[in-house]
């Protein structure tokens, strides 16, 4: 099973950048914002405290959000091999189906482009590990029926 917090550098790149921004810039506008906000607690604006303070509390489950996917990522370099990696597009075509769809390898913080992501720990992601194009995989869904998906193209 594929690790969930892998990520290209390019990601890790972007989301050690958001946390810096956060951490630095994003709480020293926060904390004057909520300063300003707080001498009108009693007033009728007093919403815009209420907002900063949620508008914190969104901020900090980020920070932390990021924190925890940092501390924890491995660093994937894409691979010319044609096997499904973090940050290939994959394209499949589900058994019985004419059309096929593509996505995103890799966790929500891969995508890109609006391509639906797929996870690696997902039925589906776990099984397309190593997959190329031309393989059909077999998983089972979460309901426990299999289903068979065929490799249409990874890139």
């Amino acid at each position: 099973m594929a690790p969930s917090n892998e990520l290209t550098q390019a990601t890790h790149d972007r989301l050690s950048a958001e946390l810096e921004d956060l951490t630095t810039r994003g709480r020293t506008e926060l904390a004057a914002t909520l300063e300003a906000a707080r001498s009108e607690v009693d007033s009728e604006a007093g919403g815009d405290f209420h907002a900063a303070q949620d508008a914190g509390a969104q901020m900090e489950g980020r920070i932390e959000f990021l924190t925890h996917t940092l501390d924890g990522a491995v660093i994937v370099e894409p691979t010319d091999d044609g096997t499904v990696h973090t940050g290939a597009l994959v394209e499949l075509r589900y058994e019985g189906e004419t059309g096929t769809e593509t996505f995103l390898y890799g966790s929500i913080e891969e995508r890109h482009d609006g391509t639906a992501d797929l996870s690696p720990s997902s039925p589906l992601g776990m099984a397309l590990v190593g997959a190329k194009a031309g393989d059909t995989v077999s998983f089972k869904d979460p309901a426990g029926h299999s289903v068979s998906v065929d490799v249409v193209n990874v890139h």
